[in-house]
């Protein structure tokens, strides 16, 4: 995902899937002034297809303003594990978190 020119970061975290089990799930941050799009969307996909091999491909990929991380830049996968299997009560304890209010944006957004 972050070889493309519109993208500042990336994470993907496992999620699951109706006919796999488990499905690829990123969470991508734009660079600044880029516009998400259908057609980023499909670069995005292809661009994974090419690099790693089509088995690769994501199933879903969500726009994210901003990543859980913590003070030392760590991203918080464990979060975003929950936030893609739709777990939004339970998500542990994010006082570590160099921003807790991004958690919230994700959670409003996916629940949109």
């Amino acid at each position: 995902m972050v070889l493309h020119d519109a993208v500042a970061e990336a994470a993907v975290v496992g999620a699951p899937h109706k006919i796999k089990g488990q499905g690829i799930f990123c969470f991508v941050t734009l660079m600044s002034g880029i516009e998400p799009d259908e057609n980023l969307k499909k670069q995005l996909i292809a661009l994974c297809a090419v690099e790693i091999g089509p088995i690769a491909k994501p199933d879903v990929i969500r726009w994210a303003p901003g990543l859980p991380k913590t003070r030392s830049g760590k991203i918080m996968r464990r979060i975003l594990r929950k936030l893609a299997c739709g777990e939004f009560d339970n998500l542990g304890d994010i006082s570590t978190l160099a921003d807790p209010s991004v958690v919230d944006v994700l959670v409003d957004d996916l629940k949109s």
